[in-house]
């Protein structure tokens, strides 16, 4: 794709749903919680925003649970998507507008209603184990059980999708690989400026992998195939540091919808994208209930 490609472009994997770019502003809400033998739960100003801290024993820390709701429906066995923060971020930067655009696509009846779960996975850990801390297996063991608990994603409490941004991107194509694998298959990823680095002399200065091998059997430009026919979608400014690696996955990967327009790795591109990102993952929603 050119940088003065059109805002979106049929890519011909299966099939596409709009055009455009998503994201999601990293907007601090600098909430905390006591930890107790209980969930601690708080609600943000926004009244379909529910902060709750609870225990990973994955991670081996208290994690934060960021649950976002469309407004003016049952919450009760909604299904969720995850939202993986970027690199140096958590669940409680991960709100900032997604909740407001959630609440307008399903008021507008364009995609059915569904829930956000956004929870901590560390600062630097592209969502992979390291020692004494597993946010993947937080991912795939404990989440299910704490969404089930709260009567969402159906009776296994399994996200139907997962989306990020940055090193969140990396980790919902990660997550993507695990559970196919598992025999589970999502129903859509989605990715904003993904974390895709195509050389380990530049993955190397980050510190998030111990060694070059394990970085590659990692890595999902490598491992394009172990996704299987997960509908994707992927959103990268022409500025964005990370354009060239997510280039060579949109060339090989064929997603559903792909986009490169003007923008950097910063939240007013993240901001113009993440309305589009809810509008994909909700039409895989849809679509998938009609299998």
């Amino acid at each position: 794709m050119g940088d003065g490609e059109p805002r979106g472009r049929m890519l011909g994997r299966r099939s596409v749903l709009a055009s455009g770019v998503a994201g999601l502003a990293a907007l601090s809400i600098g909430l905390t919680a006591d930890l107790d033998t209980r969930p601690a739960v708080q609600y943000m100003d926004e009244s379909n925003v529910l902060v709750e801290q609870v225990h990973s024993q994955a991670r081996n820390c208290p994690v934060h649970l960021v649950t976002m709701f469309p407004k003016g429906v049952a919450r009760e066995g909604l299904p969720v998507c995850l939202m993986l923060h970027g690199r140096f971020g958590d669940a409680r930067k991960s709100a900032g507008g997604l909740p407001t655009w959630l609440s307008d696509a399903v008021a507008a009846r364009r995609i059915p209603p569904f829930a956000f779960l956004a929870v901590d996975g560390g600062g630097n850990s592209y969502w992979h184990r390291w020692p004494g801390d597993d946010p993947m297996s937080m991912l795939l063991d404990e989440v299910p059980r704490w969404l089930a608990e709260r009567r969402l994603g159906g009776p296994s409490g399994q996200p139907f999708a997962a989306a990020g941004i940055s090193m969140g991107g990396f980790g919902a194509l990660l997550y993507a690989r695990r559970r196919l694998e598992q025999g589970n298959p999502l129903s859509a990823a989605a990715v904003v400026s993904p974390a895709l680095i195509t050389s380990w002399r530049e993955m190397s200065k980050r510190r998030a992998f111990a060694n070059e091998a394990e970085w590659a059997a990692m890595d999902p430009l490598r491992h394009i195939d172990e996704l299987g026919d997960v509908p994707l979608g992927v959103w990268c400014g022409t500025e964005d540091r990370f354009i060239e690696g997510t280039r060579r996955f949109i060339r090989a990967a064929r997603p559903e919808y792909a986009s490169t327009t003007p923008g950097g790795h910063n939240s007013r591109y993240y901001r113009k994208a993440l309305p589009e990102v809810v509008d994909f993952v909700g039409g895989q929603l849809a679509r998938s209930r009609k299998k």
